[in-house]
């Protein structure tokens, strides 16, 4: 019995249920009697461990610092959690991070949870699949996490960056450089941020009459060699001026090598644009996305801190503009008038 199922049975949401049993002074009177008589009629008793962190506060939250069993979490992810980190004093709090075993997942946030060192959790690279949302809503453990919950769209606590917004504003730039044509170089089906990419690119597409376009499309993993070899393809196939908006850097690096290799011009013959604005964009000059980790991460904190009461739901989450930061990889006069900042912030 979780409070996923009191919630059911008194036809509220799971945050409605939480705020009864700890914040009653949010509700209003009728909606805490029907809590009431649901927790009653299902003999709900709440778990003994987080009844425990909400008696004894650590004003501490636990961080995962190796998900899903990978070596390194990536620049975005690392990021995040230096924004978070040095953000977190700001908000009375810390965060302790952790390196669960990948085959026993779940028991590591079980673990440090039972050890009342956090009072709840900041989840990283969320995907299809991801178990620790569920988990975490059954034993009724605060967390918010940095990305969509994919597999569940009705539920809140999540800090995003617009990528699908992200991409349209790519196309537009592009197509206002006098491309003709913009083709895409994304990461193979099943990445559910991948894919909401990929919807922004055929959203310009469709606003600015390119639909044709639609077929310019390549696909590859997060690796150089493969991703050159994909973009290869795209360049051999392109006609007239034409330019790749990328699902990341790294296969923006890949688009860039096969237009070099091809003795093309970048910029001037084939533009292209990628995402996260990482150092290897700043490096080669390629025009990028730029995801707002700092305004990320205080959103997180404020989620993390406030209990919504009921009809707030939209406090509870932030989907965030990314910037554009334009480069000569996507113009011929790269000093022109920006979409975005046009230089890495240095501090916070």
């Amino acid at each position: 019995m979780t409070i996923v199922d009191v919630a059911a049975a008194a036809g509220v949401s799971r945050q409605t249920v939480s705020n009864a049993l700890n914040k009653p002074h949010l509700l209003a009177p009728e909606t805490l009697a029907k809590v009431h008589a649901a927790v009653e009629q299902l003999g709900f008793a709440p778990n003994a461990a987080a009844q425990q962190l909400r008696r004894r506060r650590a004003s501490a939250y636990g961080f995962e610092v190796n998900p899903w069993g990978v070596e390194r979490m990536g620049h975005i992810l690392d990021g995040f959690l230096v924004e978070m980190t040095v953000a977190a004093p700001g908000h009375a709090a810390h965060l302790v991070t952790f390196a669960p075993e990948p085959d026993s997942l779940i028991e590591g946030y079980e673990r440090l949870l039972g050890s009342g060192l956090v009072d709840g959790f900041v989840l990283g690279d969320t995907r299809h699949g991801d178990p620790r949302p569920d988990w975490l809503l059954a034993q009724d453990v605060a967390f918010v996490s940095f990305g969509r919950i994919w597999d569940r769209p009705d539920l809140d606590c999540w800090v995003d960056v617009d990528g699908r917004a992200g991409m349209r504003m790519g196309v537009e730039h592009l197509l206002s450089q006098g491309y003709e044509h913009v083709a895409w170089l994304g990461w193979p089906e099943g990445s559910p941020v991948g894919e909401d990419r990929r919807a922004g690119w055929l959203d310009a597409l469709t606003t600015s009459g390119h639909e044709d376009d639609a077929s310019l499309t390549a696909e590859s993993v997060q690796d150089l060699a493969r991703a050159t070899a994909a973009a290869e393809r795209l360049v051999d196939g392109m006609a007239g001026r034409g330019a790749i908006l990328c699902a990341s850097d790294l296969l923006a690096l890949g688009a860039v090598r096969a237009i070099q290799a091809r003795g093309l011009r970048l910029g001037t013959d084939i533009g292209v644009v990628g995402f996260d604005d990482s150092d290897v964009a700043e490096a080669l000059s390629i025009t990028s996305l730029r995801q707002p980790l700092h305004a990320a991460a205080e959103a997180a904190w404020g989620i993390l801190q406030r209990g919504a009461p009921e009809g707030e739901a939209a406090a509870r989450t932030a989907l965030l503009p990314p910037t554009l930061t334009i480069r000569a990889s996507s113009t011929r006069d790269p000093s022109g008038t920006p979409t975005g900042r046009t230089t890495r912030r240095s501090s916070s």
